[in-house]
């Protein structure tokens, strides 16, 4: 298995970060779209989703058992 890596247009980064969001516009409540982060852009890719006012999660892909 690859490890994950940032989501962030232009990064290649290994991600540390797994960001679990929903438009409630379009989606379900139950359907969530996931990003992944690196530490740098973390802070980035979750203020750029909640600045839309989509729910998001952030957790530790660790946590998550993705590597």
């Amino acid at each position: 298995m690859n490890a994950a890596e940032c989501s962030r247009a232009g990064c290649r980064r290994a991600a540390r970060w797994r960001i679990e969001w929903r438009n409630p516009r379009i989606h379900p409540a139950d359907r969530r779209k996931v990003w992944t982060a690196c530490d740098d852009h973390v802070d980035f890719l979750r203020d750029y989703l909640s600045s839309r006012s989509f729910p998001v999660e952030v957790t530790d892909l660790e946590q998550t058992g993705v590597q």
